[in-house]
């Protein structure tokens, strides 16, 4: 026991401050592409329901391509097809090429993904809303954003939280996959600790602890949310 207290402590042999720094690192990336995706997936949803048609179609095909293909392979393409493109503007810009911070790349690119599934539960939320409320808010004059602030957000959000809340415990196990283009989020930080003191059994179980009290606190956080978000809603 003095012994893992030793690798994953604050000492000069412990890897404690590192893990530390890997979960924060993993708390941006999943933070920062939760919140992308939100936005990307409420846009998304919009537009398949009531835009133009050939932009609804362009938006299905997103959806279903993101859902398709494996998300280690789309972090892949996303990674470094994004990154040539963006050298190559800049050379055609007549700039140097810049390195990307990996961070920002990896909320971009798990925001991307997050987004196709983001826009499904969103929608089915809004389809969701009794039609009576839209038609009776448009009789006392509501129309565009308006509608949207004061009724369409209000009773749409109690049906999308169970769906978003498997989205988030989704896309903080995800955030693990940017492991592979070397951002040093948790499980890269465990497996370089597991590398170098070949204690790999510790690191990993290290690890998956707390990958599972950040599900427990969660859970919690979105119980709590739901429960204020229904609080106002008949009970069935």
């Amino acid at each position: 026991m003095s012994s893992y207290f030793e690798l994953v402590g604050f000492g000069p042999q412990g890897w404690g401050p590192a893990l530390l720094q890997g979960l924060q690192v993993t708390l941006e990336i999943s933070v920062g592409a939760f919140l992308t995706g939100l936005f990307i997936g409420l846009w998304v949803a919009l537009i398949k329901l009531n835009g133009p048609r050939p932009l609804a179609r362009l938006m299905a095909g997103y959806t279903t391509l993101c859902r398709a293909v494996p998300e280690l392979l789309l972090i892949l393409l996303l990674f470094y097809a994004g990154s040539m493109g963006i050298n190559e503007l800049l050379g055609w810009l007549g700039h140097t090429e810049v390195k990307l911070n990996g961070t920002l790349v990896a909320v971009l690119v798990l925001g991307l993904v997050q987004g196709a599934y983001a826009s499904e539960v969103l929608r089915g939320a809004i389809q969701a809303i009794p039609h009576g409320q839209v038609e009776a808010a448009r009789a006392f004059g509501m129309s565009g954003f308006s509608l949207f602030r004061r009724v369409t957000l209000p009773a749409m959000a109690p049906n999308a939280l169970a769906g978003m809340a498997n989205l988030w415990l989704n896309l903080l196990k995800d955030s693990a996959l940017i492991s592979v283009v070397g951002t040093s989020e948790l499980l890269f930080t465990a497996k370089q600790a597991a590398g170098s003191t070949r204690q790999y059994l510790l690191f990993y179980l290290t690890v998956a602890a707390f990958y599972y009290g950040l599900t427990l606190l969660s859970n919690l956080f979105s119980g709590w949310l739901e429960r204020r978000f229904r609080r106002w809603m008949p009970s069935v």
